[in-house]
């Protein structure tokens, strides 16, 4: 029974080992990836093809329309009509009883309809190229976030690994300065306090090192949601901390010029009063007529019994040429009050327009401002480590000497860990900011 267990536990393992992909990625193919596979991108590039074929629908609307119509009609009872009886040589005043046609009844028909004018029609094959520019900038504004979320996710794993070389490397130090000064203080050399002490800082550190793992693996998690591949996949990162810090790193960038009619947000705002002023067209010209011409041909036959394929039946055919025309007379003054809505919204799209671009300024000024501060903090971080790192290392061979006290070590030791964190969260904040300013500028 055991044997039988094992068996299919290894059959189970393996299915799911089988199961898992191997990626590895640098962050440019990890940003190629999702585009590709990415949930969100792949719903807007439908969009994109749904405003493809809604296109083909507005233009298909002026073009030839054909429909046929078949029927047949069997009657179960003949309906009765009366008739004056005077035509029969009855009296008059009196109605007789008949009934017309025959028991069964065919026809069939075949209409073309053309439109020859229509102004919902025209304003909409004007505005195709709008509704398709739309459609497009959803796909790139969703695109655009897709990158923002890879590169933010990528850089999290990285930093997130690097927080945790940083602690393993830190307990290790911190374990065998324990292990020493417990040797110290079994010789009698030293008071208990020294050791109480560290084995606080070294359980702290074990604790962190502990969360930093786990959020090491929810980090990857989360990157591959966003790539759009299984959670059990593995994944592999290409590039490392040191070169997406240099990649980061662009000074030149906080003084690139800003063309605000390129940026994204902008043109979004722009099509939307474009699209509020199409609409406005689109209400003013249902007040003229629509206009369109028809063509049908019919035939009819009729029969006790019908049979189609019988060649004495008889086919009774019939055609019409014409031309239809509605004009709106009176709407209660809805056309009016639809007119004056569409007026107000392309007022307030105007308003969103000019207080998009006010933000924006704001916004790339302030972006600017952020991703110089982030590169001069990284910079500056990155040195006091080192520093740190120095003294920390001057205490520790001070304490094995006995120069230095156990709380001076530990002080040092603090410093030095509340240094790595800030190391840390700046790398995290120029990679941020880095992207946020690439974005607006539309590089």
């Amino acid at each position: 029974m055991i044997k039988k267990l094992l068996l299919i536990l290894f059959l189970l393992t393996s299915i799911v080992v089988s199961a898992q992909k191997d990626y590895t990625f640098s962050l440019e193919e990890a940003i190629n990836f999702a585009l590709l596979n990415n949930k969100s991108s792949i719903n807007a590039k439908k969009d994109l093809a749904i405003a493809q074929k809604e296109k083909w629908e507005t233009i298909s609307r002026g073009l030839p329309q054909i429909n046929s119509y078949f029927d047949f009609n069997n009657r179960l009872k003949d309906p009765i009509s009366l008739i004056p009886a005077e035509f029969f040589g009855g009296k008059k005043g009196e109605f007789a009883e008949v009934s017309f046609g025959t028991k069964q009844s065919v026809s069939g028909e075949l209409i073309l309809n053309q439109l020859l004018f229509d102004g919902s029609y025209i304003i909409g094959l004007q505005s195709i190229k709008l509704f398709l520019e739309i459609a497009d900038q959803a796909k790139l504004k969703t695109d655009i976030e897709v990158k923002r979320q890879v590169s933010n996710a990528y850089g999290n794993v990285l930093v997130s690994q690097e927080r945790v070389k940083i602690l393993e490397k830190n307990y290790s130090n911190i374990i065998e300065t324990l292990e020493e000064t417990q040797i110290i203080y079994e010789n009698g050399l030293i008071e208990s306090e020294s050791v109480d002490q560290l084995t606080i800082t070294s359980s702290s550190i074990k604790n962190s090192l502990d969360y930093a793992i786990k959020f090491e693996n929810l980090s990857k998690r989360i990157l591959k949601l966003i790539l759009g591949i299984e959670l059990n996949d593995n994944v592999i990162l290409n590039d490392n901390i040191e070169s997406i810090i240099v990649k980061s790193i662009d000074p030149m960038l906080v003084s690139s010029d800003f063309n605000i009619e390129e940026n994204l947000d902008y043109k979004i705002a722009l099509n939307a009063m474009k699209g509020n002023e199409t609409l406005l067209r689109l209400e003013k010209v249902k007040a003229l007529p629509r206009i369109s011409a028809f063509l049908s041909g019919a035939y009819n036959g009729y029969n006790e019994s019908f049979k189609i394929t019988d060649p004495k039946q008889n086919w009774y055919g019939s055609s019409q040429l014409g031309v239809n025309m509605s004009f709106p007379v009176f709407s209660s003054f809805q056309r009016r009050a639809s007119t004056q809505r569409a007026k107000i919204e392309i007022e307030k799209s105007q308003n969103v327009l000019d207080e998009t671009k006010k933000n924006l300024n704001l916004e790339v000024e302030r972006t600017r401002s952020d991703y110089n501060y982030a590169i001069n903090n990284y910079n500056s971080v990155k040195k006091n480590v080192m520093l740190a790192e120095s003294i920390e290392k001057k205490n520790k061979i001070k304490f094995k000497e006995g120069i230095a006290s156990s709380f001076e070590l530990r002080q040092a030791q603090n410093q030095l860990y509340s240094t790595q964190n800030e190391y840390l969260e700046a790398t995290l904040k120029l990679i941020e900011n880095k992207i946020n300013l690439e974005i607006l500028l539309n590089k």
